[in-house]
């Protein structure tokens, strides 16, 4: 009887806690590789797009809101943390509302980008100075930076969700009422047909790639501005340039988004932590410390900038789990 009363607890007992714990990392991979996990994504875009809306947020009043278009990436952000969140609840929502507030979004990153490289041109001596005034002026590419999320947003929304019963194998792309069969399906029902079966990885690589050279080259005349005071600051810098080629890397090389892009990617991730702290630490250090946060965040170093770069890390790790288009 004491026996088997032993073996009644075994299951229980911390030899068994690594075990599951693997169990448990391979269903999540398992389930990304599958393009299963539109609930997770979508929590993730709701919460990036909030950190994205603060950081938006304090830039544009640092401009004074001089146009009211610069209202549009803070409202923007707002609804897409609303939708992504929804999202996380109802699939109805990540259909109608976290996509099209996706796309919206992105749309205006584009049209901020256009502003930006306006805003550069008119300061004084335009394009013909282009170092000095792409570094005084506004930051060039943190609109497309921005999109980052509304990106994640799109692609949560075509997703399946974690406990979804199709199978995987099904061939056949919804188009509201009907089922088209394949011989039928466009381009655009087969990129959607093979990103909901998680067949999205070269595609997803280049866009880490090209998020990393956004996020680097922020990185670099942000701190340029600071005359690279401390040598921590070279590491974003460092760590995009290593980013980029193990994305582009992973576009020709399935061996490359095994391997390489995995590492690349969680090292990226790390950085944007310990560049997180390092912005936090610059914010309390200034006159007045944390008793007069809002005024130190506003003038202060960007405190959520390395949480952007934090995520084409994590965007680079997504591509790696993805599989190959067929």
């Amino acid at each position: 009887m004491k026996r088997s009363a032993a073996i009644e607890e075994e299951p229980s007992s911390p030899g068994r806690i690594v075990p599951e714990l693997k169990s448990k990392e391979h269903e999540i991979v398992h389930h990304i590789r599958e393009g299963q996990f539109q609930r997770s994504l979508a929590l993730i875009v709701g919460l990036s797009s909030g950190i994205a809306g603060l950081e938006v947020a304090y830039e544009h009043y640092r401009g004074s809101y001089g146009q009211r278009i610069m209202y549009t990436p803070v409202i923007l952000s707002g609804v897409l943390f609303l939708s992504g969140i929804s999202a996380v609840f109802s699939r109805r929502a990540a259909r109608t509302l976290l996509r099209p507030v996706a796309a919206i979004t992105l749309a205006d990153c584009a049209i901020g980008f256009g502003f930006h490289i306006r805003g550069i041109q008119r300061k004084p001596g335009g394009w013909r100075i282009p170092i000095f005034n792409i570094v005084m002026g506004p930051p060039l590419f943190a609109p497309l930076l921005f999109g980052t999320s509304a990106y994640l947003g799109l692609i949560a929304s075509f997703l399946r969700r974690e406990d979804s019963s199709q199978p995987c194998g099904d061939r056949s792309v919804s188009n509201g009422t009907k089922l088209l069969p394949q011989r039928l399906r466009s381009h655009e029902i087969t990129m959607v047909q093979e990103l909901r079966e998680g067949h999205f990885q070269r595609h997803l690589a280049f866009a880490t790639a090209a998020s990393a050279f956004f996020s680097g080259i922020e990185a670099l005349y942000s701190h340029y501005k600071n005359n690279f005071k401390y040598k921590v600051q070279w590491t974003p810098v460092a760590t995009a340039a290593f980013l980029i080629a193990a994305a582009l890397g992973a576009v020709k090389s399935p061996l490359a988004a095994k391997k390489l892009l995995p590492a690349a990617s969680t090292l990226a991730l790390a950085n944007g932590a310990v560049g997180f702290f390092y912005h936090a630490r610059g914010v309390t250090r200034r006159p007045g410390g944390l008793k007069r946060p809002l005024y130190n965040i506003m003038y202060g170093p960007p405190v959520f900038a390395p949480l952007l770069f934090a995520a084409c890390g994590f965007l680079g790790l997504l591509a790696s789990m993805f599989r190959r288009e067929r």
